[in-house]
């Protein structure tokens, strides 16, 4: 039984959606070597296949891949990303982007307030609606064209050097009188 739930974290249920607009269903690695040449998933059927990363538009991770008989547009859109933008401000921590992708189609995300921001070959962001099939999706930085920061969402206050100073003595209520009992 153990052995099972290691390999249920090793590959993760994703969709690719590449810029010709197909997409294919298949399990990722859950790091996916960002920085290789080509992505490699398992589809469904067993077979790796490999994706050259400036074919790749995003990749997303899913909760459940679309079935064989799947409602109408699911089959156009099995990532199921029906809000591609907030209608209010997130709530979540994390640097609210939005971003145009080199096909000219805007997308807005949080993502998370570290490094990765500047490091690595793609950005991984939490979409607009997280109740959709959709819960993370990564981002190859040749597929973005643009890139803007809406909002820093979370900041606590900055702990600067008026920070750390020792605040004054408290100022007594009463006077005290030295002489009494």
């Amino acid at each position: 039984m153990r052995q099972f739930r290691a390999m249920a974290s090793l590959r993760k249920p994703v969709i690719v959606r590449k810029f010709s607009r197909d997409w294919c269903a298949g399990y990722a690695e859950a790091g996916f070597g960002q920085n290789a040449v080509e992505l490699e998933i398992l589809d469904q059927g067993g077979k790796v296949l490999r994706i050259a990363w400036d074919q790749v538009k995003w990749v997303c991770y899913v909760r459940d891949f679309p079935a064989h008989a799947a409602p109408a547009g699911e089959s156009t859109n099995p990532e199921r990303l029906l809000h591609k933008r907030f209608s209010i401000r997130p709530r979540t921590a994390g640097v609210w982007l939005r971003m145009t992708l080199t096909d000219g189609e805007e997308l807005e995300g949080l993502a998370a307030n570290d490094r990765s921001l500047l490091e690595g070959a793609g950005l991984l962001l939490t979409p607009p609606d997280t109740r959709s099939n959709t819960q993370r999706i990564y981002i190859p930085r040749k597929a973005i064209q643009a890139l803007e920061v809406v909002g820093l969402i979370g900041a606590g206050a900055r702990k600067g050097p008026d920070a750390r100073r020792t605040p004054a003595a408290q100022p007594e209520l009463f006077e005290v009188d030295p002489d009494a009992p």
